[in-house]
């Protein structure tokens, strides 16, 4: 998708603070967090959201992300006092990009419910 935001991150056409990256993931800082830490993770394939998940996709696409959180977690010293992990699908879920993303939240006490 040529002017998905987060495809243009991905192929380092915009620069963001990247945290992580591999073959398939990028990892970079929210450019406006809503929590100390606060981390999109991508594929770098561009999928819209969640409901366009195919078969092959849990296979491959949403391990890696998950094994990512799980460094990024490490990482960010995230693990002893919790953090929360959210993707919003569709417009009245708060989807604000057309590009699947995990939300990785932390550095602070998150409050239930969200929203």
């Amino acid at each position: 998708m040529d002017q998905c935001i987060f495809c243009k991150i991905a192929r380092k056409e915009l620069s963001s603070e990247i945290v992580f990256e591999n073959e398939k993931i990028i990892a970079f800082r929210d450019v406006a967090p809503v929590a100390p830490t606060h981390i999109l993770v991508i594929p770098k394939e561009h999928v819209e959201s969640l409901n366009e998940l195919e078969e092959k996709d849990y296979e491959s696409m949403i391990p890696e992300i998950f094994l990512c959180i799980q460094e990024l977690v490490t990482q960010q010293g995230l693990k002893e006092e919790g953090y929360r992990v959210v993707s919003n699908c569709g417009q009245n879920g708060g989807q604000t990009v057309g590009h699947l993303h995990f939300h990785l939240l932390g550095g602070r006490s998150m409050q239930w419910p969200p929203g």
